[in-house]
C-alpha cells in the first residue's frame, strides 16, 4: 500500500460539503488530515491517502471533478 500526500484547496461554495468523507466512501482509500485551515470563504487541507496507487489516482480525479485544486506534496513520508 502506498501513502501519498496532497495539498487540497476547496472552492468557497464547496467548503460546507463533506468532500473528503465522500472520497473515502467512493474510493478504496483512507484519508488522513495532516493539517488544515477552513474558514468561511477559504479552505485547504494537507491530506495523506493510504491505498493502492491506482485507487489514490482515481480519488484525486474525483476531488478535481468536485471542484477542488489538488497538488502533490513533494515529501511523501510520514513524520
Amino acid at each position: 500500500m502506498a501513502k501519498l500526500r496532497f495539498h487540497i484547496r476547496y472552492p468557497e461554495e464547496r467548503i460546507p460539503d463533506p468532500i473528503l468523507y465522500q472520497i473515502g466512501k467512493e474510493f478504496q482509500v483512507i484519508p488522513s488530515i495532516r493539517r488544515a485551515d477552513v474558514r468561511e470563504t477559504t479552505g485547504w487541507m494537507d491530506v495523506e491517502f493510504t491505498g493502492e496507487t491506482d485507487e489514490i489516482d482515481r480519488a484525486i480525479v474525483g476531488l478535481r471533478e468536485k471542484g477542488c485544486i489538488v497538488d502533490p506534496i513533494e515529501l511523501n513520508v510520514v513524520e
